[in-house]
């Protein structure tokens, strides 16, 4: 199995965002880390994962010469995160037809390897007829990999999590139209919010851990109407994005000790 992926690179940040300054034309994704752009990292793991076809930057213009040895598309901002991924997906159908799932990956993830790609396409195989497979990966693998992080968790019953920004989707998703999407997306770096969009005896179970991850994954797919999965990842490093100045230096010193 060969996936496209949609990469989402844009965005401008606001001389408000303490990362500003670091980000050329405001670009978060364009932030340099030893020697290359933020986003290009994720694009050379991509590019060597055996199970990537056809890449897709979305929301940056194609004159920052990023490159790929994989075919890279760049397609313009949408709009919002939901847009670009509805914009990327459908781009990605109507250039390959026969292939009906797409990876998203956030464009501010440079600590990607190729392998971590590799192992959520062999997710995805195992299981072939779902709509959504959603990366997360427990507090304890990412707190060992990358103690001073900082992330904020989700805590089940029978594991805390946060979420990845590498996933899969099918692009059967955006055949119909589903105004819930736009607001779980823009409500991602909020996972108790996310929640309560899916109800409140959702937030309840998940507030008091009495439902374990998978039950809270079937209750949020039945309220979606659709079939998906999370996926409990052993790589930290799909979660590990810049938000913040101490994450960016902490991937800028990972980064040293990788070159």
């Amino acid at each position: 199995m060969k996936l496209d992926a949609v990469v989402l690179a844009g965005g401008r940040m606001t001389p408000e965002d303490p990362l500003f300054d670091e980000a050329p034309d405001g670009y978060r994704s364009l932030i340099d880390l030893q020697g290359k752009p933020m986003v290009q990292w994720v694009i050379d793991a991509l590019s060597a994962s055996d199970a990537m076809n056809t890449l897709y930057v979305i929301g940056l213009p194609k004159d920052y010469g990023l490159k790929a040895t994989k075919p890279l598309h760049f397609l313009p901002d949408a709009g919002g995160m939901f847009e670009n991924i509805h914009a990327g997906a459908l781009q990605a159908a109507k250039d390959h037809p026969l292939q009906d799932k797409v990876m998203v990956s956030s464009g501010d993830i440079p600590a990607l390897r190729s392998e971590m790609a590799d192992w959520l396409v062999k997710q995805v195989q195992k299981d072939p007829e779902l709509f959504l497979y959603y990366s997360v990966i427990s507090q304890s693998v990412m707190e060992e990999r990358f103690p001073e992080s900082a992330r904020s968790f989700v805590h089940f019953k029978d594991i805390s999590v946060c979420g990845g920004d590498l996933n899969v989707i099918d692009t059967r998703l955006f055949t119909i139209e589903r105004p819930i999407w736009k607001r779980l997306t823009e409500a991602r770096k909020r996972p108790l919010k996310q929640a309560s969009l899916l109800g409140l005896d959702v937030l309840a179970l998940v507030a008091l851990r009495l439902i374990t991850l998978d039950g809270a994954v079937k209750k949020v797919c039945k309220k979606l109407s659709l079939e998906g999965r999370a996926l409990v990842s052993p790589y930290a490093e799909m979660a590990m994005d810049a938000d913040k100045p101490h994450q960016l230096a902490i991937l800028r010193h990972d980064l040293e000790g990788g070159l």
